[in-house]
């Protein structure tokens, strides 16, 4: 159908790129650069048939459309050969509807977009099928590109590994030493990646990864490459299309280097121009207190930036000071009636054990967006009929430490209201029945059976 996509300045600078350039800034002004589609020829295929298309190869064994990304090939990345794509069959992660969580908070229509149920447990397996498959083809054209390199809190680096690992394309990962959790460690390890661990924090390992990639020829894999957000933009399409093509009221969603919510926006912008959808969600990006340039900049009203110092957070992913793709989001927050909110330590790790204790495994990062859910109920900006969706960005279990520091009380600033430590007791059948009987009773005093 001759679709096709190119790089096109952020900021609206003419000119195009070739997507099998390696560029990652705008010649003339330094901007970002956004792929661009042909959307005249996207719009030679109605809406109708583009929905039909799209749910015709859910989980479709016909390569590569079977993934959630390739699926929607010809909106992510038209021109790759399918013989470069480099797929886990990412997405199509589960829409948990939160049924109990919602109905203690008085909502009766949440929903947990559950993203790390994905290859490497993160929603950056969306983006990186896209960023490698590209420079498979770029390799297979014959561009001298020895290695893909990123800087990573965790989640980026295990999606990078695993998908060069399986592209056979050697990976470098920048890591702040001592910054990430055991199991986002081990994962570039496992795949065999170059891991660097800097004495530093993500913001010194993004500087040091810049300045390598713009000399060395190494493939730069961070957000500010737009390749990785045309395929993260697949997580608002399928949400959509996971309420069978109805838009939900409110996304929240935790943010850091803010190219998720970039990704997000761009998704459902496309899919109102193509006329899939007559009207957008209103988006919330949710901070970290302690990594929070986002929310300052938005009590402003977006009319100052200032890149901080990010303290130390249990939101380790999305510890940034700095956020290169600040320009993207701000413009998709103005045009989703945006709004910023921020959780503190004890917030965020309350909201991830009370989203828990109604079957969910939270990882930090899920606490912040659910923290910024409650207050925002609380305010009644968002009200009880409204339809809800919140990004989990990670699985739990590559979070474990913070779990057990929890539920051991032993996080710093957090007052933990809803640990629940094992209770040791001898093999004492007698102790064991007791115990049973009294925590029953303190947990479920609703179901105390009536003395006779």
């Amino acid at each position: 159908m001759g679709y096709h996509s190119w790089f096109q300045c952020a900021r609206g600078c003419p000119g195009r790129h070739s997507i099998y350039e390696v560029i990652y800034r705008c010649p003339t002004c330094g901007g970002l650069l956004d792929v661009h589609h042909d959307e005249e020829a996207l719009k030679s295929r109605s809406a109708a048939a583009w929905m039909q298309l799209f749910d015709q190869r859910l989980h479709t064994n016909a390569w590569p459309y079977g993934s959630g990304v390739w699926g929607k090939k010809e909106w992510v990345c038209p021109s790759v050969d399918d013989s470069n794509i480099v797929s886990m069959y990412e997405g199509h992660s589960n829409l948990f509807w939160a049924e109990r969580l919602g109905k203690e908070l008085g909502v009766s229509d949440l929903w947990i977009k559950l993203c790390g149920n994905s290859h490497t447990g993160s929603f950056k397996d969306l983006g990186m099928t896209v960023l490698v498959s590209v420079v498979r083809q770029m390799r297979a054209m014959g561009k001298a590109i020895p290695a893909i390199a990123c800087a990573s809190t965790g989640d980026t680096s295990a999606a990078l590994a695993a998908y060069c690992a399986a592209a056979d394309i050697p990976a470098i990962v920048f890591l702040p030493r001592g910054k990430v959790s055991a199991a986002q460690l081990i994962q570039p390890i496992a795949n065999n990646a170059l891991v660097l661990a800097l004495d530093t924090d993500f913001d010194g390992c993004m500087k040091i990864v810049q300045e390598v990639t713009a000399r060395e020829n190494i493939y730069l894999a961070n957000s500010m490459n737009s390749l990785r957000i045309e395929g993260q933009k697949t997580v608002g399409i399928e949400i959509v299309q996971q309420f069978d093509w109805e838009v939900p009221d409110w996304i929240v969603i935790p943010v850091g280097n803010l190219g998720n919510v970039s990704a997000l926006g761009r998704g459902l912008l496309l899919m109102r121009e193509l006329g899939l959808i007559s009207r957008l969600p209103r988006l919330v990006c949710a901070q970290s207190a302690k990594a929070n340039p986002l929310y300052l900049s938005y009590l402003t009203g977006f009319q100052d930036f200032r890149p901080i110092q990010a303290q130390t957070t249990l939101a380790s992913a999305i510890q940034i000071g700095n956020p290169v793709s600040y320009e993207r989001a701000v413009k998709v927050l103005r045009q989703f009636e945006g709004i910023v909110e921020q959780a503190t330590e004890d917030e965020l790790a309350n909201a991830a054990a009370r989203g828990d204790r109604t079957g969910m495994y939270c990882c930090p990062h899920t606490g912040v967006a659910l923290a910024a859910l409650f207050k925002l109920l609380e305010r009644g900006e968002i009200k009880p009929q409204d339809r809800v969706v919140v990004i989990s960005t990670a699985h739990g279990l590559k979070f474990t430490d913070f779990k057990v520091g929890y539920h051991t009380g032993k996080l710093d600033e957090v007052s933990a209201r809803y640990a629940n430590p094992p209770i040791e007791l001898p093999p004492d059948v007698g102790q064991v029945r007791d115990a049973i009987a009294r925590e029953l009773d303190r947990r479920y005093p609703q179901t105390r059976p009536e003395k006779v």
